[in-house]
């Protein structure tokens, strides 16, 4: 039985910062975010926004066309928490309307959670195979202003719907996984920014990429040649780009220009001009290859790097489904990103030094340019959520 991902669909904020300006602003070179990172873009959270919003937003396209209906398993991928209690995915539930006869649960493993979502709830319709698990990766990338990761800062979040027979992609079942206690990055309690040790999280990615993919070739027998596409956790696109560099050399493949392009390319478009997402970043990718290559794709392997900071790492593959292209949403997700609106600097600046308080108190917040829910503000200690489609 074919299981694996039935829809996708992306959701990110309105709001934007183009590189250019924020390089101008921080007195760098531009060329340093655009060629030395590969961003040119990083999506901004509006003040109404978090990850509840991103996350229903991202699958409300599924409850439209009535796909959520034999949803019984709701897994919500994130490390921007917003309760140390209750999962985000409670509210995302509410919003959605999802039948009360639904288990719903959050997972936090840096930015690898998503993908053990994905592996729990093939697992799940493996032994279920009449039920639907909806998985969302949501997630805020923020650093201090000035710091070297700012440019790498972004939002977004992606929606799968996972199924037998699914109509997108087969995840097959061979992967390779590995985990290790490393500090690369962290974000303790007290910290609503991240702490990064960048050099050494470059060395960890790779190391822990290498070593999932032995497994995976081991048990899959794949090579390089039996994958047609990659995909990587893109903290930013020049990152998936070094990270392929290095697991070709480690295979002996002398990979040009034009391979790289080929294997790559089409999974880097949507993160360049998002910026990074953590636990959503390499469904992004997923969702930019399926949307933006050019052909048809059907029967097509795709090879997946997933790596969460602390660290796990997972490689694993699936299979493009004949006809998969009438089942995207590429229309929805080139309009909503060629849509947004720009921000100058002081405006940037605003936003990222908004924050939900934490004094207890109640508050209303100011309505902006957002998908069909939001959050409308505090009251007695609660965060309220709001649809405003009717």
């Amino acid at each position: 039985m074919k299981i694996g991902i039935d829809r996708i669909s992306l959701y990110s904020s309105n709001y934007y910062v183009d590189l250019k300006n924020l390089a101008i602003e921080r007195n760098v070179d531009p060329e340093k975010f655009y060629l030395g990172i590969g961003q040119e873009k990083m999506a901004v959270p509006a003040p109404d926004e978090d990850v509840v919003t991103l996350g229903a937003n991202s699958a409300y396209p599924l409850k439209k066309s009535g796909e959520l209906s034999d949803v019984d398993l709701l897994l919500f991928s994130t490390e921007s928490g917003i309760d140390q209690s209750k999962s985000a995915g409670i509210y995302v539930h509410q919003l959605l309307e999802l039948s009360p006869r639904c288990r719903t649960v959050e997972l936090k493993q840096a930015c690898y959670s998503g993908t053990a979502a994905l592996q729990l709830a093939v697992q799940y319709v493996a032994g279920n195979p009449d039920k639907k698990v909806l998985v969302i990766a949501a997630d805020i990338a923020r650093y201090d202003l000035g710091s070297p990761s700012e440019p790498t800062q972004g939002c977004g979040a992606v929606s799968l719907l996972i199924s037998a027979n699914p109509r997108i992609l087969e995840i097959e079942k061979e992967s390779g996984y590995h985990t290790e206690d490393v500090m690369d990055f962290w974000r303790p309690n007290y910290r609503s920014e991240a702490l990064v040790d960048g050099k050494y999280s470059v060395q960890v990615y790779m190391r822990i990429l290498e070593e999932c993919w032995k497994q995976y070739s081991q048990l899959s027998g794949n090579k390089y040649d039996d994958i047609d596409y990659f995909c990587y956790h893109i903290p930013f696109t020049k990152m998936a780009q070094k990270a392929h560099s290095k697991l070709c050399r480690s295979m002996n493949v002398e990979l040009s220009d034009e391979m790289q392009a080929k294997d790559l390319n089409s999974s880097l478009c949507y993160s360049r001009l998002m910026g990074n997402s953590y636990t959503a970043s390499i469904y992004i990718g997923l969702t930019s290859l399926l949307d933006s290559s050019e052909g048809d794709l059907s029967g097509s392997r795709v090879g997946l790097f997933s790596y969460g900071s602390g660290c796990v790492g997972e490689f694993f593959s699936g299979i493009i489904q004949p006809d998969y292209s009438k089942f995207l949403y590429t229309t929805e997700h080139q309009y909503m990103l060629e849509k947004r609106s720009a921000l100058n600097y002081q405006q940037y600046e605003d936003m990222f030094n908004h924050e939900v308080p934490t004094d207890g108190g109640d508050y209303i917040f100011p309505q902006y340019k957002t998908g069909p829910f939001r959050l409308g503000g505090i009251k007695k200690h609660k965060r309220v959520y709001e649809s405003i489609v009717s």
